[in-house]
């Protein structure tokens, strides 16, 4: 196993200030590097278990907080947070960072950006992971905008105190560690008087929340030529989500699909060592 140092938090310039974090083994050089990215109104130490994990088995990890997100720029909203956009940061990044053929993750709306980004940017990955996302429908779901709007607004959370909100983590989701829990706290900046705000703000939540509103995953399957592999989380009898998994299934050229059943949707912060592990399956089995 390699000895791996600590994650170094830095900003790169990509066209505006992106915060990452980056896991950088002794040695590198005969392994693909992994990109991971969150998902909706979350942050890059979110994938702190997965990279660790990835990182000792000798890979370049970096997690990022996207535009809007955690410690990166707050863009306004008329500079875009639609996929165009946010696929080209990644395009950005990655040449920025001087990578060929990177493994890149996403987590639930990070899922949704990482297919959006095979459709779009053909040849630039080596393969595409889906985290709980991907495969994410919205529309079916709310047809309607303004019904989607109330039905998927994120809570008014500004104003609670952190150890109220790290209270509430642990009751919703007891199996989770302190580093999990840990992590998902810093989807929100903590004040000085002890009180939390969101990193991303509502605006810049629903603008994004539209895009994905907007989006058409089925038309875009057929679109992605790398290897993808698919991690559903809960129960495949879910009608709902059985069925989007399996449209996934049936349209991508090359997909692997594994279920994590009685998984939380955050599987990274709730099942990191055996998401990452099965990640590295699929990584040597594909020669990837």
């Amino acid at each position: 196993m390699n000895n791996v140092i600590s994650p170094q938090e830095k900003h790169l310039d990509i066209g505006f200030k992106m915060n990452i974090r980056e896991w950088t083994p002794q040695s590198t050089a005969t392994q693909t590097p992994f990109l991971l990215i969150h998902g909706l109104s979350s942050n890059a130490r979110t994938w702190d278990g997965v990279a660790r994990e990835l990182a000792q088995a000798g890979h370049h990890v970096i997690a990022i907080d996207q535009r809007g997100h955690g410690r990166s720029e707050k863009l306004p909203v008329t500079a875009g947070y639609d996929f165009d956009t946010i696929t080209t940061d990644i395009v950005n990044l990655i040449k920025v960072l001087g990578w060929e053929k990177p493994l890149i993750a996403g987590q639930s709306w990070g899922g949704n950006v990482v297919l959006a980004f095979g459709a779009k940017h053909p040849g630039i990955a080596k393969g595409l992971i889906f985290v709980d996302g991907g495969f994410f429908d919205v529309k079916k779901r709310a047809p309607v905008w303004e019904e989607a709007y109330e039905m998927f607004k994120p809570p008014h959370l500004e104003g609670v105190p952190r150890v109220q909100m790290q209270e509430r983590m642990r009751q919703f989701q007891p199996e989770w560690s302190d580093e999990g829990i840990e992590a998902t706290l810093n989807n929100f900046e903590t004040r000085p008087d002890g009180t939390i705000k969101p990193w991303l703000s509502l605006d810049r939540h629903m603008s994004i929340f539209r895009a994905m509103w907007e989006q058409d995953p089925p038309s875009l399957y057929p679109q992605v030529q790398e290897p993808v592999l698919i991690f559903p989380a809960g129960n495949a009898q879910e009608d709902e989500k059985r069925h989007m998994v399996q449209q996934a299934q049936s349209n991508i050229p090359d997909v692997t699909v594994h279920w994590f059943d009685h998984t939380a949707h955050d599987i990274h912060v709730h099942r990191p060592v055996q998401l990452a592990q099965r990640m590295l399956n699929w990584q040597r089995d594909k020669n990837l």
